[in-house]
């Protein structure tokens, strides 16, 4: 490819400058030249590729619109005629990630163009796209923004030049599954035997084959009289008393709440809120048991279904939230539900 390359970049609200949450139902729009994070890809490209056009669209409108927004974002991106499409970096927020594999998606298949994005590895849009498009690995927060920009740019300019590419390590980027055939020395049996004497000096080595790795979770013998068991409830769906005394994020959270519901047999709209992002919290503002079904559980004691209610429940918010911190929260309340002598627990979510 000869002169400058033309590029796109596919901005949310935030990034685009639009503002907040408040602005995540933005439609889609375009501004001619770089915006926000584009002017430092823009200083990376230098004289050899130029943003030509920034694309922006509201977090909550293109997951909520997703045909429509895609469509409407297709048409202002292949108005610019580029030559490759940049969008993001997403990082670990879940909807902006699904966004951009949809977008880098829908570039590649229907105007035949490269595109590159950038994520997390525990983004959502990771596992939704990683097999379709090229996913630059990023650090969890806008904190990696400078890398993630360089890589992103080095990965897009081999893909736009038709460059042969590397392995997903050395470009950087994750895995989608494509394996070629190469040539090397050594035979196959030479390459197994080298890799296993490594294995047993405790020497750093890399499989050839890297298998998948499953999160498998093995369940546990069923209760046999739910009518003797104390019963706790958890939710990731957010749902925090009004206020949020602890300060919980929307999004990416690095906390969870207990709750004290001694004597609590309702969760009025007055008391309780959702402070989930990455969906409309009117309904659950409205009714919080439709994330957090405390009046079912007190009708199921007052019936002797159960024995009784853990008299605090436990909350966080889902969206964008790291499998490290998942795990972490879940460790230490199962310690406090294993201590309190808890014998089920009913997970709720949005």
């Amino acid at each position: 490819m000869d002169g400058t390359l033309r590029v796109v970049h596919y901005l949310n609200q935030f990034f685009g400058q639009i503002g907040g949450e408040d602005k995540a139902g933005t439609e889609p729009l375009k501004r001619d030249g770089p915006v926000g994070p584009g002017l430092l890809f823009q200083g990376i490209l230098g004289h050899e590729a130029e943003i030509v056009g920034t694309v922006i669209c509201g977090d909550n409108y293109f997951n909520e619109h997703l045909e429509a927004a895609k469509e409407a974002v297709l048409a202002l991106i292949e108005g610019y005629g580029p030559d490759f499409v940049l969008a993001g970096p997403a990082f670990n927020a879940g909807r902006y990630g699904i966004a951009c594999g949809a977008i880098c998606a829908a570039v590649a298949e229907c105007l035949g163009i490269p595109a590159v994005t950038g994520m997390f590895p525990e983004n959502p849009g990771v596992e939704l796209y990683k097999k379709s498009v090229y996913i630059v690995k990023t650090k969890a927060s806008s904190i990696g923004m400078k890398d993630a920009a360089q890589n992103m740019v080095a990965l897009a300019m081999k893909v736009a030049r038709g460059e042969t590419l590397g392995t997903p390590d050395e470009e950087g980027c994750i895995a989608r599954g494509i394996r070629r055939n190469c040539f090397t020395t050594e035979t196959g049996a030479v390459r197994a035997v080298e890799m296993l004497v490594r294995k047993v000096k405790g020497d750093s080595f890399s499989t050839e084959y890297p298998m998948p790795v499953f999160d498998r979770v093995e369940p546990v013998v069923p209760l046999e009289n739910l009518s003797e068991a104390t019963v706790a409830l958890v939710t990731s769906g957010g749902i925090v008393p009004k206020g949020n005394p602890d300060h919980m994020e929307s999004s990416g959270a690095s906390k969870y709440g207990k709750y004290d519901i001694r004597g609590v047999g309702q969760l009025s709209p007055e008391s309780y809120e959702a402070v989930h992002g990455g969906y409309d919290p009117a309904y659950a503002n409205e009714d919080p048991h439709r994330v957090l079904p405390l009046d079912v559980i007190r009708d199921l004691e007052r019936e002797g279904v159960i024995g009784e209610l853990y008299p605090h429940f436990y909350a966080t918010a889902g969206n964008g939230t790291s499998v490290a911190n998942a795990r972490h929260f879940a460790q230490e309340i199962a310690e406090d539900l294993v201590r309190d002598g808890v014998r089920a627990v009913i997970i709720s979510s949005t």
